[in-house]
């Protein structure tokens, strides 16, 4: 696609670098933003600077925070002996959108994905089994997608963590399967927290 100016060119370029915005699309956001007031597309743009220089990751859980140890870690009334284990931040939303849960979370930073070439070692795996007994942990809950990815993590999970004296449980099948958990309505998604069951009884099934 030839355009006009090298620094539309550029813009458009990496704009279309986003997941699911493809060159039309990029430009047409791009020549919005161009018709929009100077301040407002330069508070647009600062709004993404003061996000990459201020945010960080939470040292206990890993999910995105303001301070070192995010707002659900440091919170005081969320029972720290629940630990939901989930791949992608997005899932942490999703789950606190529903308000069916008060426990404290871990974030993966993915799944087990040979064919993608992750392994078990470019998770933060380490980082969740040295919480358990810190935290006085008591149960474990596997919220991963339902797909081969997400079951081949929940059983290397599971054997991980059974050596501890931790309570496995996964969420429910109420999302389909090869579904992702941030797409899933809050109802279903609640449903599946409410209605998890202990992992060792689902190997057996």
């Amino acid at each position: 696609m030839e355009l006009p100016s090298k620094y539309l060119q550029r813009a458009v370029e990496e704009m279309s670098s986003l997941p699911g915005i493809g060159k039309r699309t990029a430009l047409r956001l791009v020549l919005s933003l161009l018709q929009q007031e100077k301040r407002e597309v330069v508070g647009f743009a600062q709004s993404f600077i003061d996000l990459i220089e201020h945010t960080k990751m939470c040292k206990t859980c890993h999910n995105i925070s303001d301070q070192e140890i995010c707002g659900i870690c440091s919170n005081p009334n969320r029972d720290k002996s629940t630990i939901c284990v989930v791949s992608d931040i997005r899932d942490i939303m999703a789950i606190e959108n529903t308000m069916q849960y008060k426990g404290v979370y871990h974030v993966l930073g993915g799944v087990i994905s040979p064919m993608d070439g992750i392994g078990p070692n470019d998770l933060n795996i380490d980082s969740l089994i040295s919480r358990l007994e810190p935290e006085g942990a008591l149960e474990v809950i596997l919220a991963l997608s339902a797909t081969t990815e997400g079951d081949t993590t929940n059983f290397y999970l599971y054997k991980k963590i059974n050596s501890y004296p931790v309570k496995v449980t996964i969420i429910s099948r109420g999302i389909g399967v090869g579904s992702e958990l941030e797409y899933a309505d809050e109802v279903t998604l609640g449903r599946s927290i409410i209605n998890r069951s202990p992992f060792d009884l689902n190997i057996s099934n």
